[in-house]
């Protein structure tokens, strides 16, 4: 499955939300440097949709708050 997700970075609290069919909106506590947000997102989502972590894979946008994900 393919989503769309939009990062928020540096929030008070982590959280998946689905703000339109097949859009989702990631808020993630860490900063975007090191790549420390895109792991922070890609664990927020795997607990979300409950998968492994291993399938989770960011397709675009690994420098931008607009991503493309693919999850299985």
């Amino acid at each position: 499955m393919k989503i769309s997700v939009k990062v928020k970075t540096g929030a008070k609290k982590e959280k998946v939300e689905e703000i339109s069919a097949g859009v989702f909106l990631v808020s993630v506590k860490e900063q975007p440097e090191k790549g420390k947000a895109n792991q922070a997102v890609i664990k927020a989502l795997a607990k979300h949709f409950k998968a492994p972590i291993s399938e989770v894979k960011i397709l675009s946008g690994r420098t931008s708050r607009l991503k493309i994900v693919k999850i299985g």
